[in-house]
C-alpha cells in the first residue's frame, strides 16, 4: 500500500529572514564598538540603530516559529506528541547553557582585570542567547501541557500578551526585589545595577517575540495556509502594516494605561511595531524564496542563517573582544563600514566552509554504515 505523501517543513524563507537578522547583527555590533563617540550623536548612527535594532527580535521570533516545525515534523495532526515537547524544551536548556559557557569563554578571552570590583558580573549578564534558551524552555513547557498543537497556539498567544502588556509593571512597580540580582535579571534586566539596563535581554518583553513566533508558525504551517501562498504573502504584508500602524497610533494617543512608560525598552505599542515589521520582513523573505528558487542553493543569507549560531558566538571576538580588527571607539562612519564589510564576508566565508565540512562528515557518517 502506498504511503502518504510526507510534508516537508524545511522552509528557506526562515532560514534567509534568519540570514537576514544576522546582517542586522553586524551592523550593530560593528558600529557600537568601533565608531568614535562623535559620531554617535549623527543622522546616521541613530539611523543605523533604528535598523539594527531588528536584529534581537528576529532571532527571538524566528526560534518560536522554528519549534512550529518540531512539532510539525514529530507529532500526529493537530497534537504535539511529549517527544516535541521535550526537544524544544531541551534545545532551549542546551542555548541556555551555550549562553553561560560563552560567557566564561568570553570572559577568559578578554582577560579581565580581576583587581576592579564586581569584574565577575559579567558572567551573569542576561544577554540574548540566555532568554532565547529560557524562551523556547517556556514554549516546550506549554506544548506539553496543552496537549494539541490549537490549545498550545492559543496559550502561546496569551503569554505573548501577558508579558508585553505586563513589562512596563515588571520594570517599575511589579519588579521582584526580593530575588538575588541574578535571578531577577531575568525578569527585569537590572543586572547588578538595582535598576532595568537597556543592554540587557529579560523575559519581559523579549520572550514575547518568542511566543509571536509560535502563533505565527502555527499560521504559517497550517495545510491551508500552505495551499494558498500567495494569500498568505498578502495576509502577512497587509497583517504586520495593520499591527504596525496600530502601534504607532496607540503610542500617539493622549490616551496612557501605565504610569511608568519607556517607548524604547518596555512599551507594549513598541513589540507591536516590531512584531508588524517582522510580519512584512517574513512576507518578503516568502517572496524572494518564492520567485527566486534557482539562486536559494548559494544563497550567501542561507547560508549565514544555517549557522547564526556559530557566527554569532565567533563574530563577537572579532568586534568586541581581543581580537578587535578595528580599533574600538576609534573609526570614522567609513572606517567602522570597511570594517562591517570584511566582518560579512568573513562570517559568510566561515559558515559556508562549516557547512560544507558539516555536509562531508555527515556523508562519511552515513556510508560507514552498512547495508542491510
Amino acid at each position: 500500500m502506498a504511503q502518504p505523501e510526507k510534508t516537508s517543513y524545511r522552509l528557506p524563507q526562515f532560514d534567509w529572514m534568519r540570514g537576514l537578522a544576522c546582517l542586522f547583527m553586524f551592523e550593530r555590533h560593528c558600529y557600537d564598538s568601533w565608531l568614535l563617540p562623535s559620531v554617535r550623536s549623527t543622522v546616521f548612527f541613530r539611523a543605523s540603530e533604528l535598523i539594527a535594532s531588528m536584529a534581537a527580535p528576529s532571532f527571538l521570533f524566528l526560534a518560536g516559529l522554528s519549534t512550529v516545525l518540531i512539532v510539525k515534523r514529530s507529532s500526529e495532526e493537530g497534537m504535539v506528541s511529549r517527544k516535541a515537547a521535550a526537544r524544544i524544551f531541551r534545545r532551549g536548556a542546551e542555548i541556555l547553557g551555550l549562553a553561560l559557557v560563552f560567557r566564561i569563554v568570553d570572559l577568559g578571552l578578554w582577560l579581565p582585570d580581576v583587581t576592579q570590583p564586581n569584574w565577575w558580573t559579567n558572567l551573569l549578564r542576561v544577554d540574548v542567547l540566555n532568554v532565547i534558551g529560557v524562551s523556547l524552555m517556556m514554549v516546550g513547557a506549554l506544548c506539553r501541557l496543552a496537549g494539541t498543537q490549537a490549545r498550545a497556539a492559543v496559550g502561546a498567544a496569551l503569554i505573548g500578551a501577558f508579558v508585553v502588556t505586563t513589562t512596563p509593571l515588571v520594570y517599575s512597580t511589579w519588579r521582584p526585589t526580593w530575588l538575588p540580582w541574578p535571578l531577577e535579571s531575568y525578569f527585569d534586566g537590572v543586572h547588578n545595577t538595582g535598576v532595568p539596563q537597556s543592554y540587557t535581554f529579560p523575559i519581559f518583553p523579549w520572550a514575547g517575540f518568542a511566543f509571536a513566533g509560535f502563533v505565527a508558525g502555527y499560521l504559517l504551517l497550517s495545510d491551508r495556509a500552505r495551499r494558498n501562498e500567495f494569500r498568505l504573502m498578502g495576509a502577512l504584508a497587509a497583517g504586520g502594516a495593520a499591527v504596525t500602524l496600530l502601534g504607532w497610533t496607540l503610542d500617539q494617543s493622549s490616551l496612557q494605561l501605565y504610569r511608568y512608560y519607556d517607548f524604547w525598552h518596555s512599551s507594549p505599542n513598541y513589540f507591536m511595531i516590531r512584531v508588524g515589521i517582522l510580519l512584512m520582513i517574513l512576507s518578503l523573505c516568502y517572496l524572494r524564496c518564492r520567485f527566486g528558487v534557482s539562486g536559494l542553493k548559494n544563497s550567501p543569507l542561507i547560508t549565514l542563517g544555517q549557522h547564526s549560531l556559530m557566527v554569532y558566538w565567533v563574530h563577537i571576538e572579532f568586534v568586541y573582544g581581543r581580537f578587535s580588527i578595528m580599533k574600538r571607539g576609534g573609526m570614522s562612519i567609513l572606517g567602522a563600514s570597511l570594517g562591517l564589510i570584511i566582518i560579512t564576508v568573513a562570517m559568510y566565508l566561515l559558515a559556508t566552509f562549516y557547512g560544507r565540512w558539516e555536509s562531508a562528515r555527515r556523508k562519511k557518517a552515513l556510508a560507514a554504515v552498512p547495508e542491510t
